[in-house]
């Protein structure tokens, strides 16, 4: 007899699970329902912004093959929402009403976009202890976000984004993390007028340090975004069009400054979707509590994977009862949750869980060349040569709009920033990936970026075992293989080992790669 299997969210990480489920739906072992509140087929939000400034249409963003999963046997019901589960009957409840039963429950509800308290946005604000009247209300607060105001999580706010950099209007962005500078840079690349309003000192304050975020802070500046830092952000004020309809008009920062606009995006970090998993009595913290296999901490038939996904040990819960840890917020782990559990569902053996990696966050934007990875926050002076501790090296020319910090333990790099400097920061990366000692010479590494460097490097960023895509682990020795297998190209490679489709910052050292293959030795 099949087994059940009731997919709730149809995001990229609910779609690499159905893909890993598909060779068990086809031999009836399973019988897989999805169920998606958006009405489109699933595509790469991670992408949004690429298709909000014209990088990419509509159609670069598609993922995953829904007419397959329905030869298969997949049943889909997208554009609904599930309002209730009833975990002793094993039963989901949609919003029209149906119910279907299930043994098994994954959810895959992804995360929203966090809305801030800011007056006139009040009614958007989702309360996570809200318990609307009307269940189809559980992901929503008491009233849309005003028109003019969008948070880039969905195709509706994409399109508005575009309207606004198709006629060159002014947008102001609230928030400065690597999302909100990347759509910046790129709107102004597009023929925007862009202002980036952030609290901090310094933009991408969660992966820079300060110095490092003031050397990008600079080069922002320099090809056209306006930055504006400590600005604290109080309310909005909105204009009133011919038809009485009002329209977001200017941020008001708490020293009186209004920062005008045609359109706010909101670009302030994301909440985990747990309302659903809460109303039926599932553990939560930052997300949905699940162990390393995925695994609910309360029920043993339900599961979590992706941004909902809260991964800790319900052994490591402390004293206060907090959890450690919270949802990655990245697509690479959600996508390698969904491959372990599509293995468990599939055969019922728990795989090896292996640790996940320290994320490597490099900013995509023409011109700007911004990598970090690790803790970077040590303090250069805390420590003396030769003391226990981590030991910092840093190397600035502002001017030059250049920076590279460098966090090592016994000799091992932990942590490190790179503004300005390509060559230098892909040497760093795989460095850091591997876990490797740096050279006792450091300044060997800033050499990389010298314009005498020529192709002299420490060591080979195209080595066989250097990852290339972090976002699917994808070697640069399995992208030669592909290439070898078939076609030499970006979308042979994409299509035979998926790098490439997650946030796409790989697709140029993936292109650089198949260039110098086919360069004649």
């Amino acid at each position: 007899m099949s087994e059940r299997v009731v997919l709730v969210g149809y995001g990229p990480v609910g779609a690499r699970l159905v893909e890993g489920l598909l060779p068990a739906v086809r031999e009836g072992r399973i019988d897989l329902t999805v169920v998606g509140a958006e009405p489109h087929d699933v595509y790469n939000r991670v992408l949004l912004a690429e298709y909000a400034v014209g990088r990419t249409d509509r159609d670069g963003l598609d993922m995953g093959d829904r007419l397959v999963a329905e030869e298969a046997g997949v049943r889909f019901a997208l554009g609904t929402t599930v309002v209730g589960v009833d975990r002793d009957l094993g039963v989901v409840r949609l919003h029209d009403g149906i119910r279907v039963p299930y043994d098994r429950l994954v959810l895959a509800t992804g995360a929203r976009a966090n809305v801030p308290t800011l007056a006139g946005l009040e009614r958007a604000q989702r309360h996570r202890s809200a318990r609307p009247a009307d269940p189809s209300a559980l992901d929503q607060g008491t009233a849309p976000l005003p028109r003019g105001v969008v948070a880039l999580r969905d195709l509706g706010d994409a399109e508005h984004v575009r309207a606004a950099v198709s006629a060159g209007q002014r947008i102001v962005v609230l928030g400065a993390g690597v999302l909100g500078m990347e759509l910046a840079l790129a709107a102004a690349e597009a023929g925007a007028e862009v202002v980036v309003a952030y609290h901090s000192a310094a933009p991408m304050n969660r992966t820079l340090d300060e110095n490092g975020g003031r050397v990008l802070a600079a080069a922002a500046s320099a090809v056209g975004v306006e930055m504006m830092h400590h600005a604290r952000a109080e309310s909005i004020v909105q204009r009133y069009d011919d038809h009485g309809q009002a329209w977001f008009d200017g941020l008001v920062c708490a020293d009186g400054k209004v920062l005008a606009g045609d359109l706010l995006v909101l670009s302030c970090g994301v909440g985990a979707r747990t309302e659903l998993a809460s109303l039926c009595g599932l553990a939560t913290s930052a997300g949905v509590l699940v162990d390393a296999a995925s695994r609910s901490w309360t029920d043993p038939n339900v599961f979590a994977i992706g941004d909902c996904a809260h991964v800790a040990d319900p052994a490591g819960a402390g004293a206060d009862g907090r959890v450690p840890g919270g949802p990655s917020g990245l697509v690479g782990p959600g996508w390698r949750q969904a491959d372990r559990l599509a293995a468990l569902l599939s055969s019922g053996v728990e795989g090896p869980v292996a640790v996940e990696r320290p994320g490597v966050v490099m900013l995509k934007a023409e011109g700007i060349d911004v990598v970090a990875g690790g803790a970077v926050d040590a303090d250069p002076f805390a420590h003396a040569p030769g003391c226990d501790g981590p030991q910092v090296t840093l190397w600035a020319d502002p001017a030059r709009g250049a920076y590279v910090k460098l966090v090592t333990v016994e000799g091992v790099l932990t942590g490190f920033v790179a503004v300005g400097m390509p060559r230098t920061g892909a040497e760093l990366t795989l460095l850091f990936e591997r876990g490797s000692e740096l050279p006792a010479d450091r300044s060997s590494l800033l050499r990389l970026d010298a314009p005498d460097a020529g192709m002299a490097v420490v060591a080979d960023p195209f080595a066989a075992d250097a990852t290339v895509c972090w976002c699917n682990g994808v070697s640069a020795g399995a992208i030669r293989e592909a290439a070898a297998a078939g076609e030499p190209t970006v979308s042979c490679v994409k299509s035979a080992t998926r790098a490439g489709t997650g946030c796409g910052g790989c697709v140029g050292r993936i292109t650089e790669l198949l260039a110098r293959e086919a360069v004649p030795a």
